[in-house]
């Protein structure tokens, strides 16, 4: 059976492996930390998983805490006025739950799964001048290792590159004890926005300690939120916290006042301009290596998509490498597989990078007619998990304005 390598043991990286390694491919990880170095180190990311991609680690036997994290039904959406005050706001239901698993649990659970049924694993970091070496050992080397300087082998393809800067500084923390909605005690993810401000993103999680609250702010640069250049500790971080809430988001305030930091580790800083990538870095003239989702298409949290988008891509390339047989996996092959991956890709590319810019005033429209319909309120919700559906209405104001006119007819 051919050999593979990947470099990178996040959502990607290891759903890829254990995939191939379920098929009897010969597969190596290659992850930078231990699986007890990833789990009592500082927390990596939000995330939240819609069902469709909770599907796919189902009918892969990787849904170890489905059974442990919150079932989160819903999704509402407060676009604030003057601080303090609410312009509107909108909850839509969705089909089925989406989940929320902090990466130290979910990666180091995996990479101890991943050992037990069979897969290779080096715990080393890798530069660049060790992978041609390397490369030559294996039939594919795939990079799904997002940050740091293996990223540098792909080029940045400007056509679908429309920014080149962070549109949002950002800033999370993990915590326990804030209190249900009044009236909506279901789980359910909220989105604060500010025009012009940012976004505070609420979202029921799981985490090494038990059920647990997310909360990330989206800042845009030099506005109110842009405040954690010094990266406060834990503590500092709910204080800063709770004072933005009580003036921007009071309603959120209330939910929060009482909560604590789940552990020493529970804060993350950061921002990184969204981009993609062409998918083939070259080593030498006949040694590539083929991008793997945040390598290639990163995009802005502020929509919810990185661990949607790194679980499809981990798919289509599973399904494209099963495929492929005993081909060469040249770049020409790279190429098509990427292809496969943008086709699901570029929808919530577009509609990240439409909602890192000014509110728009068709968005702005559908949201306000969802905080009184809630067919509309539905349809926004559903594109979150499913967002080639806003190409359908959403992405282009005069397909918005056509279908607002038709949901508006009796």
């Amino acid at each position: 059976m051919r050999r593979i390598l990947i470099v990178g043991a996040g959502q990607a990286g290891l759903q890829l492996a254990l995939s191939l390694r379920s098929e009897g491919y010969d597969v190596t990880v290659m992850s930078a930390r231990t699986p007890d170095e990833i789990r009592y180190g500082r927390i990596m990311s939000t995330q939240c998983m819609f069902w469709p991609q909770l599907q796919i680690e189902r009918d892969r036997g990787l849904n170890l805490w489905e059974d442990v994290a919150p079932e989160i039904v819903a999704q509402r959406v407060t676009v604030a006025g003057p601080p303090g005050t609410r312009a509107f706001q909108t909850l839509g239901r969705w089909d089925h739950y989406a989940q929320s698993v902090d990466q130290r649990v979910k990666m180091a659970g995996w990479l101890e799964l991943f050992e037990e049924r069979g897969g290779n694993v080096v715990y080393h970091s890798v530069m660049t001048s060790d992978l041609e070496g390397l490369a030559a050992l294996y039939d594919l080397t795939i990079i799904a290792a997002g940050k740091g300087e293996l990223v540098e082998l792909f080029d940045r393809d400007a056509s679908r590159s429309p920014y080149d800067r962070p549109q949002r500084h950002l800033s999370c923390v993990y915590l326990h004890g804030m209190t249900p909605w009044p009236g909506h005690p279901e789980p359910h993810v909220r989105i604060t926005a500010t025009p012009g401000i940012g976004e505070l993103f609420f979202m029921p999680g799981y985490t090494n300690t038990g059920p647990c609250d997310i909360l990330l702010w989206e800042a845009v640069p030099g506005g109110p939120f842009d405040c954690w250049d010094d990266r406060p500790d834990p503590a500092g971080h709910l204080a800063r916290t709770l004072d933005l809430m009580r003036e921007y988001a009071p309603w959120e305030y209330e939910r929060t006042v009482n909560a604590e930091p789940t552990d020493a580790r529970c804060t993350l800083y950061g921002g990184y301009a969204p981009v993609v990538r062409h998918p083939v870095g070259r080593l030498s003239a006949d040694a590539l290596v083929l991008g793997m989702a945040d390598v290639v298409v990163a995009n802005d949290p502020v929509t919810g998509q990185g661990s949607n988008n790194a679980a499809r891509c981990a798919d289509i390339y599973f399904k494209e490498i099963l495929r492929h047989g005993d081909g060469p996996f040249d770049a020409d092959w790279m190429r098509r597989t990427f292809e496969k991956y943008w086709e699901y890709a570029r929808y919530p590319t577009a509609y990240t990078n439409m909602m890192l810019g000014p509110l728009p005033e068709h968005v702005q429209k559908v949201l306000a007619t969802a905080s009184h319909n809630d067919a509309v309120a539905y349809r926004f919700a559903h594109g979150y998990a499913n967002p080639a559906d806003f190409d359908d209405w959403l992405l282009d104001p005069a397909k918005t304005e056509r279908y607002l006119a038709e949901v508006a007819t009796p």
